[in-house]
């Protein structure tokens, strides 16, 4: 089973996207018609044979106001002479010009998501710009939270039976920057290309180059996209024959707990680090920080992923790979993107998850939640996305 899920100011990406909100407007009243015009009444300047100003011992100049003309405009059908219904009896000046009632305020109400008409423009919502997405399962759960952008830019794949073989399956997060298109086609596209890769494949160098031609394939086919704009920072994990190769290009990381002890298994690709630094100056680019964050061409925060073709260059899609034997000891894997890991250490993950997911009666998920709601109370706000898969069932 396969599945990829929709999960918008990101930390990673400096130049920031346009917001865009939805708002309910006001209905005003279609006869335009019944729209009273406004009168002032103004004083005119006085003159001898005006008989409307007449000279005061106590003032200079008096206005007198003519009484209104008498007249009668008819109601439209349909609307009573009652003048709480906007039109009726009126005065109307010689000429024809009709003075007219101001009509009654329109109040027309909004009803909420789920009632009538409303729910089909709700169901319609893209899923980017849903706030929560998650999945719940006995093996792996994830939760994905938006962060303080308009759409979420995270995503996910899980395929928890590779061939109709419960051992085997591949799981990955994906967290785009400069929009969401890389991050979801990275979702539909890394896992299918990793797997065919790995076909036939033996030993660690064979499966290790099979997941780099995966990622580079991905890369190349996105990039062909009229539409693909943006990146996106990608880790995934794939169990096959007893095996954990884990896999990661940006700042996404996977970290397992080993009786316990966090032990990451990625490494985070971002220009502060030296080899990767070294490497985007040998090939012409420069690194520099702003407000403290390191940044590629004053641009990026993350040196390696899927897409970001004006930086192709130096934003490199060669993934970092690790393959380990799944031991008793390897109670479970934390998939997640730097949302999480940016406000909540390795151990501190582990921690959590660990009474949760060894535990009886209490859903995997809720210590998904549980993470993302910490890195969130410390001030992320970026989008977070946390799997967790148990690694016993591989064994």
């Amino acid at each position: 089973m396969s599945c990829s899920v929709a999960i918008c100011n990101s930390p990673v990406f400096s130049p920031s996207s346009s917001l865009f909100c939805n708002k309910a407007s006001i209905i005003s009243p279609a006869n335009e018609s019944i729209t009273p015009a406004l009168t002032h009444l103004k004083p005119s300047a006085a003159s001898p044979s005006s008989p409307s100003a007449v000279a005061s011992p106590k003032s200079p100049l008096r206005l007198r106001l003519q009484k209104p003309p008498t007249g009668f405009f008819p109601t439209p059908s349909g609307l009573g002479s009652d003048p709480g219904h906007g039109l009726g009896t009126v005065n109307s000046p010689p000429g024809g010009v009709h003075k007219r009632k101001r009509p009654a305020m329109l109040n027309i109400p909004m009803a909420p998501a789920g009632f009538g008409a409303p729910a089909a423009a709700a169901e319609a919502t893209p899923r980017e710009e849903r706030r929560v997405m998650e999945r719940d399962g006995d093996e792996f759960s994830v939760y994905c939270r938006r962060g303080r952008r308009e759409a979420m830019e995270d995503r996910f794949s899980a395929i928890t039976s590779v061939h109709g073989d419960p051992k085997q399956a591949i799981f990955g997060v994906f967290d785009g920057h400069g929009g969401a298109k890389a991050a979801e086609f990275a979702a539909k596209n890394l896992d299918r290309n990793i797997l065919e890769g790995v076909v036939g494949r033996r030993g660690e160098l064979g499966i290790t180059e099979a997941v780099r031609h995966g990622y580079l394939t991905t890369d190349t086919d996105f990039l062909k996209e009229k539409e693909g704009r943006g990146g996106s920072c990608c880790v995934t994990a794939l169990v096959r024959d007893g095996n954990l190769v884990v896999a990661n290009a940006g700042d996404c990381r996977a970290v397992m707990s080993v009786g316990g002890v966090a032990q990451p298994l990625t490494s985070d690709h971002r220009p502060s680090r030296e080899d990767e630094r070294n490497r985007i100056e040998s090939t012409g680019g420069y690194v520099d920080t702003f407000n403290g964050v390191w940044r590629i061409q004053g641009s990026l925060a993350v040196s390696r992923g899927i897409g970001d073709g004006h930086l192709k260059q130096w934003v490199i899609a060669e993934p970092e790979t690790q393959i380990l034997r799944i031991e008793p000891g390897h109670e479970f894997l934390i998939l997640a993107s730097d949302g999480l890991w940016d406000k909540v250490s390795n151990q501190e993950a582990v921690d959590i998850v660990r009474p949760i997911c060894l535990g009886t009666g209490r859903p995997l998920l809720s210590a998904c939640k549980k993470l993302a709601e910490l890195s969130a109370s410390r001030g992320s706000f970026d989008d977070i996305s946390v799997m967790v898969i148990r690694l016993r069932r591989f064994i």
